[in-house]
């Protein structure tokens, strides 16, 4: 459904999941070598689930949540790049496509940094565009909260759609 909104729209995602014994590690596309995952019905990737629910506010389409519930067991197990794959084709069916994306990665533990250029590269591409157009930032909480304390990792993001 297109909105008639010409040019260009922004919106703004987060996310956040605890760390659990038991489950791969996947971030921003990107399985990552930890002894704990991210709990969740799908593979848990907070940074594209914050980077999906940027792109469908900003389309005026709704929220992760609305497109792929937990309580649907097609999406159990489903990774975040096929979630940001199936965004871009709801997006293309309501009049946009992806501008940029700019996301920020909240986590203590494990360090991440050295995963950023495959994050960016792996987000790009489920995205179809070019890896210039996505910005990913590492932060930690400084020991606050569930994040600082390394029980928990979340993701925000701000992402612009722009009308076909």
């Amino acid at each position: 459904m297109n909105y008639g909104a010409p040019g260009s729209r922004v919106g703004i995602g987060y996310d956040l999941h605890r760390l659990v014994p038991g489950r791969p590690l996947f971030v921003g596309t990107v399985q990552v070598p930890y002894t704990f995952g991210l709990f969740g019905h799908s593979d848990g990737d907070v940074l594209c689930h914050a980077i999906a629910d940027a792109l469908l506010g900003a389309a005026a389409l709704g929220e992760i949540g609305v497109h792929f519930p937990d309580s649907d067991p097609r999406w159990k197990g489903i990774s975040g790049a096929s979630i940001l794959d199936r965004v871009v084709v709801l997006l293309a069916g309501g009049g946009f496509r992806v501008g940029n994306v700019d996301a920020t990665l909240i986590a203590e533990r494990p360090r991440l940094a050295i995963h950023r250029d495959a994050m960016i590269s792996g987000i790009a591409g489920a995205l179809g565009i070019d890896p210039a157009r996505v910005s990913v930032k590492i932060k930690s909480n400084e020991g606050c909260d569930a994040t600082g304390r390394g029980e928990a990792i979340a993701a925000q993001a701000v992402a612009l759609v722009e009308a076909l």
